[in-house]
């Protein structure tokens, strides 16, 4: 959202926990959610004389993520110290990346408003996570105090810093959801922005329409889901154009989103790189990325989300909402996919797996691959579909069933007595007696209400219990009502 007469200017610096067996330089255990202070050695809690290694997949990681967003992968690439003091950094100082990131110079493409978007990438580097702080009171003296847990020290982070390429609170938004598809599909993070395995930084200005100039950019922390992004930025918009057209000084700044009352408050003045005194970390050797390394990383690319939502359009017939939803996550297209090399249609499997099976997964608390239904199991309920052996609503039914017991529904539809209903002398007593049981529906009918019919077949249908082949009840229906044959 631009106010009428500026330009607004957003860059987003993403941190993203790496899904590694292992902290980034300890063998200490990547696990989110232990008890506190369990995983934890002298690395993580910056002993003196202990030495960090740097963890081989953590680098494959972010390399890999760096090609998936267009960049080059550096030849060379080396650790810095990031020094500051504050209480969740045990060592004093950070081991990150600095002027020799793993992958710079690429683009993430993003849709917005019916256009498409080239977001640049300035950098994809790689560090380690600090400890996380718990503030809250004594359970006794109710005085405030602030826990550190040291689990999360040393988990592998890696940030992506894109160029302040974004326009509005709501192309941020999609940036980042679509940044997380494609971590997600990579493997390479969890995506988890309410669990903090997915956090993103703000920075962001204002600049008169038509200047060149950038404006004095403010960062923005706190941001804990996709709306607080957006709802974050649109408040700094209308307070830095505001400040602006009553004459005041925008500095540069650290603020922090409250939810709750919708605002940016003050933390800190915003430092600069050199406040941090970045040098080379002394205890790791450089890293030599060549170019066959990275080659090989490429093969390894998955199709990824945008790619892959295109060809369920182009080449599958889906339309451009059924594509989107069956792509954002990985695990949902290939459930798909595979459903479809089983024979079933498309249209058809798209309608299931994004209505009644998404219906299933999302009151069982269940993602995709949890399914109690695997793809051949949605494949043979489709083709009782089909075959005309059981109707629709019939099958919602089933679908239930299987979910819960685990059957295939073929058996089940045989032992629920659900076989569609479609010999025609069952049909015709059935049709007859709807039509003898509401004779104002079927006067209606005769003068012309065509919506008549619809509930003269719903009578068949009640009346079978949903076996009834509505298809043929509807032309029978026709065919024995009065001025109808």
């Amino acid at each position: 959202m631009s106010e009428v007469g500026f330009d607004t200017i957003i860059g987003l610096e993403v941190h993203a926990e790496l899904l590694t067996a292992s902290k980034m330089f300890c063998a200490c255990a990547n696990q989110p959610g232990a008890s506190p202070n369990n995983n934890v050695c002298p690395v993580c809690l910056g002993l003196p004389g202990a030495l960090p290694v740097i963890n081989e997949r953590a680098v494959e990681l972010t390399a890999l993520t760096g090609l998936a967003l267009n960049c080059t992968i550096n030849e060379f690439s080396r650790f810095d110290r990031k020094n500051y003091f504050y209480p969740d950094l045990l060592k004093g100082f950070q081991i990150s990346q600095y002027d020799h990131p793993i992958a710079v110079g690429g683009w993430l493409e993003v849709d917005h408003a019916g256009e498409t978007f080239r977001v640049g990438i300035k950098r994809v580097h790689l560090e380690e996570d600090t400890a996380k702080l718990a503030h809250g009171s004594h359970p006794q003296s109710g005085t405030p105090r602030s826990l550190v847990d040291v689990n999360r020290a040393g988990i592998p982070l890696m940030e992506v810093v894109s160029d302040p390429d974004i326009r509005s609170p709501e192309l941020a938004r999609q940036y980042l959801m679509s940044l997380r598809s494609i971590l997600r599909y990579l493997g390479v993070s969890s995506g988890n922005m309410e669990e903090g395995s997915f956090r993103c930084d703000a920075n962001i200005s204002v600049r008169r329409s038509g200047s060149q100039t950038l404006g004095t950019k403010v960062e923005i922390k706190n941001l804990n889901s996709f709306r607080s992004v957006f709802r974050a930025l649109a408040y700094e918009v209308e307070r830095q154009v505001a400040a602006v057209h009553q004459g005041e000084r925008i500095v540069q700044e650290t603020r922090g989103w409250d939810d709750n009352r919708g605002v940016t408050v003050i933390q800190r003045t915003k430092g600069h790189a050199h406040d941090y005194r970045y040098f080379p970390e002394p205890d790791l050797p450089p890293l030599a990325l060549t170019l066959t390394w990275s080659s090989a990383l490429r093969q390894a690319l998955p199709e990824l989300p945008r790619r892959r939502r295109d060809r369920f359009g182009s080449e599958l017939g889906l339309l451009a909402n059924d594509a989107e939803l069956l792509t954002e996550d990985r695990a949902t297209a290939d459930y798909f996919e595979s459903v479809i090399r089983l024979g079933q249609p498309p249209k058809l499997v798209a309608n299931w797996l994004s209505g009644e099976l998404f219906r299933l997964l999302n009151a069982a608390g269940l993602t995709i691959d949890k399914s109690p239904v695997a793809p051949d199991g949605l494949a043979g309920l489709l083709i009782q579909i089909q075959s005309g052996a059981i109707s629709q609503l019939a099958a919602k039914d089933v679908l239930e069933t299987m979910f819960r017991t685990g059957g295939t529904a073929s058996a089940i539809i045989d032992r629920m007595g659900l076989s569609q209903i479609s010999d025609s002398s069952s049909l015709e007593r059935l049709v007859d007696e709807a039509i003898a049981g509401n004779p104002k529906s079927v006067a209606d009918y005769a003068s012309g209400k065509a919506q008549a019919l619809g509930f003269l077949v719903g009578q068949v249908m009640k009346a079978s219990k949903g076996r009834a082949n509505p298809g043929k009840v509807n032309d029978l229906l026709k065919a024995r009502l009065p001025g109808t044959s």
